[in-house]
C-alpha cells in the first residue's frame, strides 16, 4: 500500500512545519523527512512524507506544481494517482469526518479557503476523480451517518441556550458544521449545503465553497477572539472583586454618605 508521496522544488525558505501544515489537508501525518539538495545556503528541499492512510496520499498526488511560499512543488508517488484512487478501504471514524473520507473536491476547497493556490488542472483531475470512483455516492452516506450521529449526541447532553451540541462539531471551519446550509439555526437534522447534495461539480463550485468555507473560518476566528475578550473581561472584574475584600480600609459610599452630601 502506498502512503508515501516525494516532494520536490521546495524553496529553502520553506520550513519543515510549513510543508507539515500544508500536507495536514490531505490526512493525519505519520512522518516527514525534509533534505536540502545541497550544502549550499539557498539550497531546494526534497522531502518525503507518509501518512496513515493510502487516501492521503491519493490528495497529495493532486497538489503537484502547487505553489508552496515561493516555489511551485512537484509531488510525486511510486504508484500513479489513477492506481492509488482505485483503492477505497478506509477506517471509519466514530466523531467527525476524517480528512481521508472526504472527496478531494472538498479537500481541495480547503486548501483554497486556507489562503494557498490551487490551480484549475488540480481541482479538474479532483473532479474527475470523485466522479470516477463514486466517491460522492460513499459521500453522502458518511454525510447521513455524520447527520445521526449529532442527533445521539444532542439527545445525550443536557440542551444549553442554543442547541446543546459539542463545541467541536459546531466550531470548526472545516468540521461537521461546515457541511450544513446553516447549523447554528437548524443543527443535525437540517439541510446540507447543496454542494455536497449535487455530484455535479464545476471548478466555479470548488471555488465558490472555498468562499463559503472562508468566510466560516473568519466568523469561528471573530467569535473565538470575542470569546477570549470576555474571559479577559470577566477576569479582570474577578480581580478587581478581591483587591476590594483585601482591602477593607478602603471607604465605600453608603446611602447616608449620599444623603448627607445632597
Amino acid at each position: 500500500m502506498a502512503t508515501t508521496v516525494h516532494v520536490k522544488n521546495i524553496s529553502h525558505e520553506t520550513s519543515e512545519k510549513q510543508i507539515t501544515d500544508f500536507f495536514n489537508f490531505c490526512g493525519k501525518i505519520q512522518s516527514i523527512s525534509v533534505t536540502p539538495v545541497s550544502d549550499a545556503p539557498d539550497a531546494e528541499k526534497t522531502a518525503s512524507v507518509t501518512f496513515e492512510k493510502e487516501a492521503a496520499a491519493k490528495t497529495a498526488l493532486l497538489l503537484d506544481s502547487t505553489q508552496l511560499g515561493p516555489s511551485q512543488i512537484q509531488v510525486s508517488s511510486a504508484a500513479s494517482i489513477d492506481e492509488l484512487a482505485g483503492n477505497t478501504e478506509e477506517e471509519r471514524s466514530p466523531d467527525d469526518v476524517p480528512q481521508e473520507e472526504k472527496p478531494r473536491t472538498r479537500i481541495l476547497a480547503e486548501y483554497l479557503a486556507h489562503g494557498y493556490e490551487v490551480r484549475d488542472i488540480a481541482i479538474k483531475k479532483a473532479i474527475e476523480l470523485d466522479n470516477k470512483h463514486g466517491i460522492w455516492n460513499r459521500f453522502n452516506q458518511t454525510l447521513t451517518d455524520l447527520d445521526a450521529r449529532l442527533k445521539a449526541t444532542e439527545k445525550a447532553k443536557t440542551v444549553n441556550a442554543k442547541l446543546g451540541l459539542s463545541q467541536k462539531a459546531a466550531a470548526g471551519w472545516r468540521g461537521a458544521a461546515s457541511y450544513y446550509e446553516d447549523f447554528t439555526k437548524t443543527g443535525p437534522g437540517g439541510k446540507f449545503h447543496k454542494f455536497y447534495l449535487d455530484s455535479s461539480k464545476m471548478v466555479k463550485d470548488v471555488r465558490d465553497e472555498a468562499e463559503r468555507l472562508k468566510e466560516l473560518k473568519q466568523q469561528a476566528a471573530a467569535e473565538k477572539a470575542g470569546t477570549e475578550d470576555h474571559k479577559e473581561i470577566e477576569h479582570e472584574a474577578e480581580a478587581d472583586t478581591q483587591a476590594g475584600a483585601q482591602n477593607p480600609e478602603v471607604p465605600t459610599a453608603t446611602a447616608t454618605d449620599t444623603a448627607t452630601k445632597s
